[in-house]
């Protein structure tokens, strides 16, 4: 499907920050000057924009204009549906460690079809709270065949593109389909430091994955969040 002149607009923004055209805190061109170079209307280049703000990548300064985030944001992999009971997106994100290969947990193993023993890249990653302080702790996997499409995912660098359109741009696969399965237990150690919790704490488990066109796993994402801060809403019609 064609994308709309908007969305053209801003995939061509997201890719010149990928490669570093502009960098963090950087201000973008004006709604005025991409809507001369692209020959739309101003409503249009706001609209690609507002587009990258929404996702993260850009943040809009008063007399400044749209710069590039200095944060990383977390975002959703793919669309999420009203509702849904995810980890919410637009969190600022501290990276744990570099990008590894490991055998991921057998239930992960069992989503993405990996037989006991191959190895997954894994991203760790701490969303936080407005303080700073730990909100989730999140584990992403992504099958060897994604991963080695994408060598980016195994650099610690935040993608300003992010993962998902990062992952199509490379693999022509995207997101079409998620499932969330939700289950609560104990923090394990690890989860618990990284956390900050002293006592033992009931958290939210929310394993996420997403099926591409042809309903083969993009990513398998594991969210903790502690019962304090988990609230599940669904909307619905009645």
């Amino acid at each position: 499907m064609a994308l709309l002149k908007y969305e053209e607009i801003a995939e061509s923004l997201r890719s010149r920050i990928a490669a570093g055209e502009f960098g963090p805190g950087e201000t973008l061109p004006s709604g005025r000057d991409l809507a001369e170079q692209w020959s739309v209307s101003r409503a249009t280049t706001v609209k690609a924009l507002d587009v990258l703000r929404n996702d993260g990548v850009v943040i809009a300064k008063q007399g400044t204009g749209f710069v590039v985030a200095e944060t990383p944001v977390a975002r959703p992999a793919g669309a999420r549906r009203a509702g849904s009971a995810r980890i919410a997106g637009g969190m600022p994100f501290l990276r744990v460690g570099e990008p590894d290969w490991a055998e991921p947990p057998p239930r992960v193993a069992a989503v993405l079809g990996m037989d006991p023993g191959v190895s997954t890249l894994r991203r760790i990653r701490v969303l936080q709270l407005p303080d700073g302080s730990p909100h989730s702790y999140a584990e992403a996997w992504f099958p060897p065949d994604i991963a080695e499409a994408s060598p980016r995912l195994a650099q610690t660098a935040p993608i300003p593109e992010g993962t998902t359109r990062y992952v199509r741009r490379q693999t022509g696969r995207f997101p079409a389909e998620g499932t969330d399965v939700t289950t609560v237990r104990l923090a394990n150690e690890s989860e618990a430091h990284h956390l900050g919790l002293s006592e033992p704490t009931a958290v939210a488990v929310i394993l996420h994955t997403a099926y591409d066109q042809e309903g083969r796993p993009l990513v398998c994402e594991e969210g903790v969040t502690p019962s304090p801060h988990f609230e599940q809403v669904e909307t619905y019609a009645m």
